[in-house]
């Protein structure tokens, strides 16, 4: 698995501490609501040229540890 934390990044000061890649404005639920809309990594990628294919990897990487972590009641 890609190592996320190296490209996702926390700050308060930015999107309201929502998880970002890298030091964008761009959150990892963006990346994830245009995969979600069937945005293929080119069109994104064209779309933001800010980005790389392995930060859209790692904000998958990303969701698919928090998924990993949430308990079940």
């Amino acid at each position: 698995m890609i190592k996320y934390r190296d490209l996702i990044r926390r700050n308060p000061n930015i999107r309201f501490g929502k998880p970002c890649v890298r030091e964008t404005r761009i959150s990892v639920y963006d990346v994830l609501n245009w995969l979600a809309n069937e945005m293929t990594f080119q069109d994104i990628l064209s779309d933001y040229p800010e980005l790389t294919e392995k930060d859209i990897l790692a904000c998958l990487a990303y969701a698919a540890d928090k998924e990993h972590k949430i308990e079940s009641v």
